[in-house]
């Protein structure tokens, strides 16, 4: 299969590249929403999945929230909160993982895709205050007060087009 990098023990095939994207999502009451899975019973995670292959990082995110979070679910990006490597497994040791904000504009939550059955919750800064069993070894407390505090900065800005037209 050309373009793939191949599966380790988890399972997983990535298209082209090992790149993970994360969308954290913060409300007017600059509450993050984590979505908990009743299958994998691993504790409370961002909406989270892979690049696809021709994919943009904003068009991926975008995909994920709504694979994830249902298609009633209204969010616009507002930008790059971190961007860093891990180690994913023995065939995938460097995976880059991309963390983008989104400011929720209304709808409906209604997990769906891999996230089916799942809970999700609102969580404010002080409720994740480090106690909070994140399912990502990846995501740190550090960096959801760092969404917020962007959120703060950039929820008022003009929308802009997420790209020019090509």
């Amino acid at each position: 299969m050309d373009g793939v990098v191949s599966a380790g023990p988890r399972g997983r095939e990535f298209d082209t590249t090992a790149v993970a994207v994360q969308a954290i999502i913060v409300n007017e009451a600059e509450e993050i929403l984590l979505l908990s899975s009743q299958k994998r019973k691993q504790g409370w995670q961002l909406v989270s999945g892979a690049l696809d292959a021709n994919e943009t990082v904003i068009a991926a995110t975008l995909r994920e929230v709504h694979e994830e979070l249902g298609g009633d679910i209204e969010v616009r990006p507002l930008g790059t909160v971190h961007v860093q490597t891990f180690r994913y497994d023995e065939q995938i040791p460097t995976m880059l993982s991309i963390y983008t904000l989104f400011t929720y504009q209304g709808g409906d939550v209604k997990p769906g895709d891999d996230m089916v059955g799942s809970d999700f919750r609102w969580w404010s800064l002080e409720e994740l205050d480090g106690s909070l069993e994140l399912f990502h070894a990846t995501v740190k407390p550090w960096m959801l007060k760092r969404a917020v505090e962007l959120y703060r900065f950039w929820v008022n800005q003009p929308e802009l087009p997420l790209q020019p037209s090509l």
